[in-house]
Formats: structure tokens, sequence, C-alpha cells
């Protein structure tokens, strides 16, 4: 079966009715395919989500856009979703590789959960080897540290809603409520990330007069964990098959563009951009919590700052940690909402200084407070 490769480029024009209409023409960058049908679904997936992305619509709604994406028809029709049309214009093959022009129309919400928090902050472990032996095949024995950092990358480019506050190689589990608390504190992450790479084993498509092509598996497991309470938010798993295009005794490294732009690599990228799209739709909409960290008269200080989306001018309403320890020993979580507004003055990076509203209340403010984000209509 011939070999086709799926190729990206969009471009997006506005349209009058407030509605977003992309066109996409379909000629980025080259991903290697087993067949027509998956080279145009990928192209088709990925031009939606570029779209959705530049147009400010909601990421998580892509998700749920997929299964339908993936039925081969000239057009899409979607109710209940900022994306509400996909119609096919053309589609051929031409020199080995795969285009696709479509039509897309998308109305973006002003209200979705992206646009009303701040981004929060993830701390990611270093993604463990199950079985170190299947590495092997290409040496490709530090593909854990490697896809940690692919999935920093992912996640600061593309999401919506979170940004990295750092990559650990401190492991850690669910089991241990007090070091995952220690990270998240030393790391102001609000989520930590783990998750293991359990496949990467290969067969052999053997081909008679030519070399023999090794089809190699990717599959890893993702928990996400509540930084402060440690509970489990999100488990799942995750697989691709691809070629490998390198030879039985080729030591790849992993952290090489040769790598990433291989047919594999970019089904290894997949994995952890469908990772990223998980987050979107688990997590999105959950609080963030910006934490107070010091107080000088009626000056407020915070951790997040311009990288999490605080602007000039915000409001906040702040919440007393209320925290105690129960008859057992366990530490309980508890918020108590006040009636004190803040303000945002100054904005660094990573911090931001508010001022509050009544002086004469500031005194009761302590480190560890919590505050939310005030929505304006």
């Amino acid at each position: 079966m011939k070999k086709t490769r799926a190729l990206y480029l969009f471009m997006l024009l506005a349209m009058p009715s407030q509605a977003l209409a992309a066109w996409l023409e379909v000629t980025g960058q080259a991903q290697v395919l087993e067949s027509d049908k998956a080279a145009r679904n990928n192209a088709l997936e990925d031009a939606v989500y570029q779209a959705i992305l530049y147009s400010g619509a909601d990421a998580s709604s892509f998700s749920h856009l997929r299964p339908y994406l993936s039925q081969e028809r000239n057009e899409y029709q979607f109710s209940g979703n900022e994306v509400r049309n996909v119609s096919i214009v053309k589609a051929k093959k031409s020199g080995g590789n795969y285009y696709v022009t479509a039509r897309i129309d998308i109305y973006p919400s002003a209200k979705t959960c992206h646009k009303t928090q701040y981004k929060k902050a993830i701390l990611i472990s270093s993604f463990t080897l199950t079985a170190p032996q299947h590495a092997a095949l290409g040496g490709i024995y530090q593909i854990g540290d490697d896809y940690s950092v692919m999935l920093q990358r992912q996640i600061e480019r593309k999401s919506q809603s979170f940004v990295v506050s750092g990559i650990t190689r401190v492991p850690f589990r669910i089991d241990q409520p007090n070091t995952l608390t220690m990270l998240a504190e030393d790391y102001d992450a609000q989520y930590l990330i783990t998750g293991e790479i359990t496949d990467l084993t290969s067969t052999v498509d053997e081909k008679l007069l030519r070399d023999d092509q090794y089809n190699r598996q990717f599959a890893v497991t993702l928990e996400v964990i509540n930084g402060k309470t440690g509970e489990m938010l999100l488990q799942k798993n995750y697989r691709e098959i691809a070629q490998w295009p390198f030879t039985r005794v080729s030591q790849v490294d992993t952290k090489s563009a040769r790598f990433w732009q291989s047919g594999y690599g970019q089904a290894v990228q997949r994995t952890s951009r469908n990772m990223m799209l998980d987050l979107e739709t688990t997590l999105a909409c959950r609080s963030s919590l910006p934490e107070v960290i010091n107080i000088f008269n009626d000056k407020v200080q915070t951790n997040v700052g311009r990288i999490h989306g605080v602007k000039q001018g915000d409001q906040l309403r702040l919440w007393h940690n209320a925290a105690f320890i129960d008859q057992q020993g366990i530490s309980r979580a508890r918020m108590v909402q006040t009636e004190m507004t803040l303000t945002v003055e100054r904005v660094y990076d990573k911090s931001s200084e508010l001022s509050v509203d009544r002086a004469d209340l500031a005194g009761s403010i302590q480190p560890g407070d919590l505050l939310t984000k005030q929505i304006t209509h």
C-alpha cells in the first residue's frame, strides 16, 4: 500500500453575521500515514483543531468533534458546539501528498471558561518507562524525559487554560500526600501530572524484495492529581502505532528534529496533543485559585501574574483558608468566602500586587488565603 503524506496549512477569513468562516488549505508539516483514509482523517482533524485555536473558540470542544470527523463524509453539521459546520470543498492526492480544502464555520463564545478564568499552573513529572527493554530498538531510553518536555511545549504553545510551572524528576504517586503537597507548594502548581510509557514494542512487516519495515507501538498513561487535596482528577491511556523509519541498528536521539518530524515522532506528538485536549475538557472550567503569598499594609502579593492572564484592573474576591485537622488526624480543606474585593494594581510575570478595597479589613488576610476572579458582564 502506497504511503501518503498529509501536509497542513490554513487561512482564516472573517465573514459577516458574526461568524468566523475558516478556509483551510492543507499543505503544512509532512506526516507519513498508512492509508489515504488515515491521511484524510488526520489532515481534517489538524485543520479543525488549528482553526479552533486561531478563532479563540473553546479547544475542549474538539474532543467531542473527533469521533464524527473520522466518518468519511463531505459535510459535518454540529449543534450545541462553537463549530457549526465543516464542509469538504476538495480532497486530492498528488505526488504522495494528501490535500484537503475545507470550510469551517465557527461561532466563538465570549463566555467559555478559558476566557473567564486565569490559567492554572501544572507541574509535570518525568514520564517513566514501564519496561526499559522495549526501548532497545533505536536506543531510545531517554524518551520518557523527552516526552515530558514535548508535553510541556504542547501545553505552553497551544493550551488555553494551563501553564507549566516546571518539570520535576522527583517521582510521586497518589498515595504520597505529603510529597504531593510539598511539590505543589514548591512549584506553585494547582495540578500535578505523572505518567508511564507502557509499550514501545515493534512488529516486523516482512516485504518481498524489500527491506523489512517495523511498525512500533507507543502507549502511555496519564494521571492528573489535585495539588492541594491529593485527589485523582483524571486517569487515561493513549495508544498510537506508526512505522519506525530508522534502521534496526540506528541509535536515535529523541531530542532531535529528525525523530520528532518522522512519522513515528508525529504519532507520539499526537498523544501529547490529545492529553492537552483532555486536560482542557476535564479541568478548564474548574476555578483557578490564586493564593496570597505576602501582605504589607493594604497591599497583597499573589502567586499569579502575566503568564496566567492577570491584567491590571482585574477584581478578585478573597476566601479565608479555614483548613482543620479532624479527629482521625486528617487535614481537611475548608474555604470561607469573605466580602472583601481586591483590585490588581501591578502585574509581574508570575506574581501580581493587589490593593484591598476596604483597608480596614486588610488585617484579617493571611498567607494561604485564596482568591477567585470576579466575572464582569
